[in-house]
């Protein structure tokens, strides 16, 4: 196995990369220009590059690494798992050990009815499934005409063609015909940029009657579903006002269209509770997960279904599935990752301790001269950049100039930290520690600071 370790010089590694691979996300000739960084190895909350430095992965790889990089008793679980049954499908009247316990296992963490999956191989592919499930649950409780989505603009679904289409970014909208039709996005929950006069209160109010507002446009009898993350999370998690989410969740049950929570982040412990339903007190029909249930260890996600849907569904052969749906390793990974979490309390620790003190430290980055605002949710963060305070301004050079300054800042600083516009955004392990903490605190404001007086000499502190 040396040559994982004993590896080329970087700049070999950059040109092999930029020749024959294509990255998400990414201006391929501009990265080949400025050569990918090579993350070799990580162990708990840190990477380390090709050149042997030292990073505080602030993001968990992305959003996913819940329990920290390293962890020898997942690979033995992996290598276990191999030699005893490797792999086999679930079609056919099949099934395996590994599938039936982790199925078992979700059943009993997921909040409410949640008591069955189906199984994807992450949560862009678990989405594209939710679009067909609320589609044929339709047309077997004698609605076939409910077929129609509603999202929310600058939400995160995946970018397969039914998970991009459900998300609402614009430029995966701009490339490949999305989005599909039968798909509407209203305005998102984000008072910092789009509240206006309105308080926090008042604003969640009107973001969520736009739901009742978009089902009267369409028609009531035509929209199966509503779909929404807890907490935008690649959107610059946008934590949305107390008044948001029990106002959706009553338009929902009033007006008979189901309710899908995308937990692909947010859950396994991301907002200081196993889901973020449970600390948004949402009932959700039907929640997607995937990331934090392997912790990225290894590419698993599904779909947990109410009692209802899958009563209905369970009644009729649904036509659907991915060769990798429950994939025993996958499965066995996941379970033995779900198991260190409970032996290891790490939801009870971000909940009631690195939660607290990181939400303590994070706050208090507000006084900085460049921050408007702080937003968090147990181990998920952002901070909104702004060239003034009190108007809530954005920058006249356009959002997201700012924001990459100061993340390449953080990268040289040795902190991953993600830019999402000019909010720049943190998802560090759950493992993270108080010392951890301080030190990712500490390189923030270095940052911070070196963005600020960059800003300020190249004139850039102007607002639009």
């Amino acid at each position: 196995m040396s040559h994982l370790f004993n590896h080329l010089p970087t700049a070999e590694l950059q040109a092999l990369d930029a020749r024959h691979h294509l990255h998400p996300f990414t201006h391929g000739q501009a990265l080949a220009a400025k050569g990918a960084r090579i993350i070799t190895r990580a162990k708990g909350c840190f990477l380390t590059d090709s050149e042997g430095a030292e990073i505080l992965d602030g993001m968990a790889g992305l959003w996913c690494v819940n329990i920290g990089h390293g962890r020898e008793e997942m690979a033995r679980v992996a290598y276990d798992q191999m030699m005893e049954l490797a792999f086999y499908n679930t079609f056919f009247q099949t099934s395996h050990p590994p599938v039936i316990e982790l199925s078992q296992k979700l059943a009993e963490l997921a909040p409410g009815d949640l008591n069955h999956v189906f199984y994807a191989s992450g949560g862009s592919d678990a989405n594209d499934t939710n679009i067909r499930a609320v589609r044929h649950y339709w047309q077997l409780v004698g609605k076939p005409e409910k077929t129609h989505f509603i999202s929310r603009k600058n939400a995160y679904h995946g970018s397969t063609m039914g998970g991009g289409s459900l998300g609402g970014m614009a430029g995966i909208h701009a490339q490949g015909g999305l989005p599909i039709p039968g798909i509407s996005h209203i305005d998102q929950p984000f008072w910092w940029a789009e509240g206006g006069d309105m308080t926090p209160e008042e604003f969640g109010l009107a973001r969520a009657r736009a739901l009742e507002a978009e089902i009267d446009r369409i028609g009531g009898d035509r929209v199966a579903a509503f779909i929404a993350e807890p907490v935008q999370g690649a959107g610059a998690v946008i934590v949305p006002p107390d008044s948001y989410w029990p106002e959706i969740s009553r338009i929902c049950r009033e007006r008979d269209i189901l309710l899908i929570a995308d937990e692909v982040i947010t859950g396994f412990g991301r907002t200081g509770n196993w889901f973020g339903s449970q600390t948004f007190d949402i009932k959700p029909d039907i929640m997607t997960v995937a990331k934090g249930l392997s912790s990225g260890y290894i590419p698993i996600g599904g779909s947990i279904l109410s009692d209802k849907v899958f009563d209905v569904l369970s009644g009729d052969e649904f036509n659907h599935g991915y060769t990798y749906s429950g994939h025993p390793v996958a499965c066995a990974v996941a379970l033995e990752n779900l198991r260190i979490m409970q032996e290891e309390n790490m939801v009870e620790t971000v909940r009631n301790d690195t939660g607290p003190y990181l939400k303590e430290k994070w706050q208090a980055l507000a006084d900085h001269p460049l921050v408007g605002e702080t937003r968090i949710s147990g181990m998920m963060a952002a901070l909104q950049m702004t060239p003034d305070k009190t108007a809530r301004a954005a920058f006249a050079e356009g959002d997201g100039v700012a924001g990459l300054i100061c993340r390449e800042n953080a990268f040289a600083n040795g902190l991953v930290m993600r830019h999402v516009g000019d909010s720049m955004i943190i998802s560090p392990p759950l493992v993270i520690t108080h010392a951890q903490i301080d030190t990712l605190i500490e390189r923030a404001v270095k940052s911070l600071d070196q963005t600020h007086a960059r800003l300020k000499a190249e004139g850039l502190m102007k607002t639009a």
